[in-house]
């Protein structure tokens, strides 16, 4: 479970005997313009509060979540990031059979596995450009009592409507669907999107603070859900899972949106040209097929002889990590993904698969 994730930058240092800050990681979706200014000012401030334990439910970075969001703090589950919550949430709901709209991230396979949850896939294919099919989602949903779909998709980066996602939990209200919308805030106009304030029964959202605001090492993440699923996750609920530090990030990235909303704006502008030209720069090469997304993120497939481990790994060697998408169920050693971070970046890596390929 630990290692079924992307490139693992500090091993890579390891191996080349350089610091970790040496390498170019194009394998981790974090914004590259982050974190928001202001932010490592207050967290320096701040550094005391590690001498005292934080607050025992991380109450205030529940409220302020909350109020940010038009929800009630009985509506919030706080975690130690997103994965803590997701690997909660089977014990939690009781789940019997998992439904999983793939390819993506493993991280949902892995929390039905360490509760021997069955689970099955819905899987989106590169002939449909990895558009959902929505219709066959449907039809699998009556199967299961809980649904893991993230949206926008890692790593496909494919985005299902809001209202379209919203009717679908409406069709089937005895099952509950689990919506991670950890890349929502990289999609512009993704606020129509967002189902966490639909007010369904059985609809639960995550929402991850580590990627828009480059924080992962903070690990924020929180679940908005009705009140009754609340109460079930409460019963795994761990004291001080939240530490002292993201409790200020909480506040300050939740209440001061007069420096935030422009901060998030501005990231979705540059990244929307960078994808666009990252896109042209790829698909100028024979060997490469670059996929439809809205996100930070690109999926390509390589067309030529070669194969994903063997690029990943000479770019490794030049201190560049991009994703190998070998190991997602329904992609394949063809796949790659790459997180795009400034101009300068993006155009040297399209330039070094160019001679690669």
């Amino acid at each position: 479970m630990i290692t079924g994730h992307g490139g693992n930058v500090h091993q890579l240092a390891r191996d080349l005997g350089c610091l970790p800050s040496d390498i170019i990681d194009m394998s981790s979706n974090v914004n590259p313009f982050g974190p928001p200014p202001g932010l490592m000012a207050l967290l320096r401030a701040n550094l005391h509060t590690v001498t005292a334990l934080p607050e025992v439910d991380a109450g205030s970075a529940v409220r302020s979540f909350a109020a940010r969001y038009g929800l009630r703090p009985d509506q919030v589950v706080p975690g130690n990031g997103t994965t803590q919550l997701i690997h909660t949430l089977p014990a939690a709901l009781e789940t019997r059979r998992a439904l999983i709209l793939g390819p993506t991230y493993s991280d949902y396979a892995d929390a039905c596995r360490m509760h021997d949850v069955p689970f099955t896939y819905v899987l989106s294919d590169a002939p449909r450009r990895f558009a959902p099919d929505t219709a066959r989602l449907s039809d699998a949903c009556g199967r299961a009592d809980t649904v893991f779909i993230c949206n926008p998709n890692n790593p496909t980066a494919r985005l299902i409507p809001g209202p379209d996602l919203a009717d679908l939990c409406r069709r089937h209200p005895s099952t509950r669907f689990v919506i991670d919308e950890s890349y929502l805030p990289f999609v512009t106009g993704g606020d129509a999107h967002t189902l966490v304030c639909a007010d369904l029964p059985n609809v639960m959202v995550l929402h991850s603070m580590s990627k828009i605001f480059r924080v992962p090492g903070l690990r924020i993440g929180f679940l908005a859900a009705p009140e009754a699923i609340v109460r079930k996750m409460k019963r795994y609920f761990l004291p001080w899972s939240v530490n002292s530090l993201a409790h200020q990030a909480v506040v300050y990235l939740m209440e001061r949106r007069e420096v935030i909303d422009p901060f998030v704006a501005e990231s979705r502008r540059v990244l929307d040209q960078e994808r666009k030209e990252m896109a042209a720069r790829l698909e100028a090469s024979p060997d490469i097929e670059v996929f439809p997304g809205c996100t930070s993120f690109i999926l390509a497939r390589l067309t030529g002889a070669h194969i994903a481990g063997a690029v990943c790994a000479a770019l490794a060697r030049e201190r560049i990590l991009i994703r190998n998408c070998g190991n997602f169920a329904g992609l394949s050693e063809k796949f790659i993904r790459i997180s795009l971070k400034t101009p300068e970046i993006n155009r040297m890596l399209a330039e070094k698969l160019a001679r690669l390929l």
